[in-house]
C-alpha cells in the first residue's frame, strides 16, 4: 500500500514513538487492567461474603425462635469466625446473648456480649452489648463488675441507658434513693417518644416515693 509523504513521516514518527514508549505503556496499560480486575475481584468477594452472612444470620434467627440453643451456639460461632468483621456479626451477637440468657445460660451470655463489646464495628451496638452486659452481672449479683461497665464516659444519646442501667444496680443494692436520682437522670436525658421511656417510668413509680 503506498503513503503519501506526510503519511510516510507520521507512521515513522508513530513507529519511533512506539518504539521509545511502548513498553512503559503496556506496562502500564497491564497495571491499570490488573487494578480494575482486583477491584470487581473485590466486588464480587465482598457481595457473596455478604449473602453468605445474611444466610448464616437468618439460620440464627430460626435456632433463636426455636429455642434450639445447641444450634444458636453452632450458628452464632459460624458468624463470628467467619463474617465477624460484616455488620451480620454485631447483630448476631447480641441475639446469641439474648437467646443464651433466656435459657438461663448467663455465663454463655457473657460471651458474645464481650466479643461485642470489643469488635462491633457500630458504635450503638457497643454501648448496647456494654449495657446488657451489666444487666447479666446485676443478675448475677457481680455488683463491681457491673459498676466497671457502667462507669465509661458515654456519648449524651448512650448515657440514658446507662442511667436506667445504673438505677437497676443501685435496686439491686439496695440503695433506693440514690437509684430514684439515676432513673431520673434518664428521663431528662430521654427524648418525650423515647420507647424506653414507660419502662423507666415504671421503675421509677415502683419505688414509691422519696422519704421525707
Amino acid at each position: 500500500m503506498a503513503y503519501d509523504l506526510e503519511e510516510q513521516e507520521q507512521l515513522e514518527s508513530l513507529k519511533a514513538f512506539w518504539k521509545k514508549y511502548g513498553n512503559a505503556l503496556m506496562t502500564g496499560l497491564t497495571v491499570i487492567l490488573l487494578a480494575f480486575a482486583g477491584w470487581r475481584g473485590w466486588g464480587w468477594y465482598q457481595q457473596q461474603q455478604a449473602a453468605e452472612a445474611s444466610l448464616a444470620y437468618d439460620n440464627l434467627r430460626k435456632a433463636v425462635a426455636a429455642k434450639d440453643v445447641a444450634k444458636v451456639r453452632e450458628s452464632a460461632g459460624a458468624i463470628f469466625e467467619r463474617y465477624g468483621s460484616t455488620a451480620y456479626g454485631q447483630m448476631a451477637a447480641l441475639m446469641a446473648a439474648r437467646a443464651y440468657a433466656d435459657a438461663g445460660d448467663l455465663k454463655a451470655a457473657r460471651v458474645p456480649l464481650q466479643w461485642a463489646i470489643d469488635k462491633a464495628k457500630d458504635e450503638e451496638f457497643r454501648h448496647v452489648a456494654r449495657v446488657r452486659l451489666a444487666g447479666l452481672m446485676i443478675d448475677e449479683k457481680s455488683f463491681d463488675q457491673a459498676q466497671t461497665l457502667l462507669a465509661v464516659k458515654a456519648p449524651d444519646k448512650y448515657q440514658p441507658l446507662y442511667d436506667d442501667r445504673r438505677g437497676d444496680l443501685l435496686v439491686a443494692q439496695e440503695k433506693l434513693s440514690e437509684a430514684r436520682t439515676a432513673y431520673k437522670q434518664a428521663l431528662d436525658r430521654m427524648g418525650p417518644s423515647s420507647p424506653l421511656r414507660g419502662l423507666v417510668q415504671l421503675k421509677l413509680d415502683a419505688l414509691g416515693p422519696a422519704e421525707g
